[in-house]
């Protein structure tokens, strides 16, 4: 629960399901956990319905059957079930792991003649050029149904998302930036969520995990945001903008390939100046028209339009039911 990319992996599977497909999911799990936990999160907190089972028994036919995070290409790969194999492209997911062994296993799933459906534009030409996969892209959504500025509150804090378990979000950088901004503004509240911090030198809000709606209260009571990521744009940085809250990001070509936007403050990845843009923002003169113009920016990023792209490239090859 909570994370991005399962979130978004859902919303794909709930679309085609309202448009008359019928969905599997199946499990892959390499460290053997418990099934029926698992399939409680898909039940209760992502909604779904359908079959859920274990990859080892075996797999249906289908009209197509796509892998999720690199090791489901693998059983994907290998088995003799029917149908069109295609690639759900979150991340470049070498880049999850140190050089070795699993990065090169990571590697080596784009090249096995799936179809990939990329999110976002970063990494859609590096996989098609390095490794011969054919590959279309959709666009990042933002639920601006749930993320939006809730009239009479009083922003006067920031906020930061942490989740050490992803290295490739920078929670170690962010937290030395937080650092310098809380020396710079002890009167100004931080806000973190995602994992529960304990004690760190400086005074913040321990909120960890939240739902969607307490995590869009946090952000209107926030000028600013702290969104970092050293490979694909996090979903964050959308949301923050939906809720009129402005997202300071570490400035790499893969982020401002997928988040160009005026109102997001592209920074240098060090701590001093990350701690800076988000002092300019809480200084900002004009800072509630900024705020509704940034909410304004994203209004037309509706992930139903992004899974409607997913679907036509589904239907492109074949047009009956998965």
């Amino acid at each position: 629960p909570g994370s991005g990319g399962h979130t978004t992996l859902f919303r794909i599977i709930r679309y085609p399901e309202n448009h008359g497909y019928q969905n599997r999911i199946y499990f892959y799990d390499v460290y053997h956990g418990d099934h029926k936990y698992y399939e409680s999160f898909v039940r209760n907190y992502y909604g779904f319905g359908g079959a859920v089972a274990n990859v080892e028994d075996g797999m249906e036919d289908a009209n197509i059957v796509v892998a999720t995070g690199w090791p489901t290409a693998y059983p994907i790969f290998n088995s003799r079930c029917a149908g069109k194999r295609f690639y759900l492209v979150q991340d470049f997911e070498p880049y999850f792991h140190p050089v070795g062994t699993l990065s090169l296993l990571a590697e080596n799933t784009y090249r096995m003649g799936f179809h990939g459906i990329n999110i976002g534009e970063c990494y859609a030409s590096k996989i098609a050029d390095e490794f011969g996969m054919a590959v279309d892209t959709f666009k990042y959504g933002c639920d601006i149904s749930r993320y939006r500025p809730v009239q009479g509150t009083r922003r006067s804090g920031v906020v930061f998302y942490a989740r050490r378990e992803t290295a490739r979000r920078g929670v170690e950088l962010g937290l030395m930036a937080l650092e310098v901004f809380a020396a710079r503004r002890p009167d100004t509240p931080i806000h973190i969520y995602g994992d529960k911090m304990g004690k760190l030198p400086f005074s913040f809000v321990d909120h960890g995990h939240v739902t969607p709606d307490e995590l869009n209260a946090i952000y209107n009571q926030c000028n600013a945001g702290l969104s970092i990521s050293f490979t694909n744009v996090s979903l964050v940085a959308l949301e923050m903008l939906a809720a009129g809250c402005i997202p300071v990001v570490n400035d790499t070509i893969q982020v401002r390939v997928d988040l160009n936007n005026p109102f997001v403050h592209y920074t240098p990845a060090y701590p001093s100046a990350l701690a800076a843009e988000l002092e300019a923002i809480i200084d900002a003169p004009d800072f509630e028209s900024v705020s509704r113009a940034a909410t304004d920016s994203v209004h037309t990023r509706t992930w139903d339009e992004s899974c409607a792209t997913v679907d036509a490239i589904f239907r492109r090859d074949r047009k009956s039911v998965v």
